[in-house]
């Protein structure tokens, strides 16, 4: 019996190249997205049981009709990849719209909350119940790269989140891990391998990116193992990115 899937921010960049490795290990996959066309086609791409779902994970009903229509399709759950992420304009902390601080928080924090809340509920009451959930996380919670404070602060909170999880599914053979990442090649950091980008000296450079292959390998590895095991935070980067030693 296939294990199922859902992956969040499906449509492209780390979630679609996640979602298809997922469906090459077996997977049935959900490919959850804002955009109809991105993920309806990376799902007919992906075949076998896999479906794309239009969710926003900014709305609490849009959410809980993802999930629902995920338990009515295959009866369970066994992997929530929470991928969706924004970034916000990369200006001065004090020029900042707060519209825009909140567009980041809603999506990188509370969207992860939500659907997270959603999948452990159908974790617990599911037979053979429990199963595992991703974070998406960011080699900026911990060294953020200059006008970043939304993504920054959110990055940094769903660490919180996932050891919380881990914690508290523990006991219902739930589990939590999280993968953060640096200079995977997708559209979103282009300008690394191109224009360059700001470094803490306010130089620009351009920096080096990995194949989004890689990432997404490392996402099915977690998630290929066993409930008794559990991967809680890797770290996947390009070896000569300015991360160690930063600033």
């Amino acid at each position: 019996m296939r294990r199922v899937a859902v992956v969040t921010g499906a449509g492209s960049g780390i979630g679609l190249a996640s979602a298809l490795a997922l469906a090459r290990a077996d997977f049935s996959v959900v490919f959850a997205g804002r955009r109809p066309q991105g993920i309806e086609q990376a799902a007919e791409e992906a075949g076998g049981a896999s479906v794309a779902l239009v969710c926003d994970v900014r709305d609490p009903a849009s959410v809980a009709a993802l999930f629902a229509e995920v338990e009515r399709l295959f009866g369970r759950l066994d992997l929530l990849f929470n991928n969706a992420g924004v970034s916000a304009p990369a200006v001065p902390l004090e020029e900042l719209d707060v519209a825009d601080w909140q567009a980041v928080v809603d999506t990188n924090l509370t969207g992860i909350f939500l659907c997270t809340q959603r999948a452990v509920g159908l974790m617990k009451r599911q037979k053979p119940r429990g199963g595992r959930i991703i974070n998406n996380g960011s080699l900026s919670a911990s060294v953020p790269r200059p006008f970043s404070a939304p993504y920054t602060a959110t990055k940094h909170a769903v660490t919180g989140l996932t050891k919380s999880t881990a914690l508290d599914g523990r006991a219902f053979d739930i589990t939590c891990g999280q993968i953060d990442i640096g200079n995977a090649e997708t559209d979103l950091t282009a300008p690394m391998r191109t224009t360059g980008v700001l470094q803490p000296d306010g130089t620009i450079r351009q920096e080096p990116t990995i194949d989004v292959e890689h990432v997404a390998r490392a996402v099915v590895y977690m998630a290929s193992l066993p409930l008794d095991a559990n991967v809680q935070f890797m770290t996947v980067m390009a070896t000569g990115m300015p991360f160690v030693g930063r600033g």
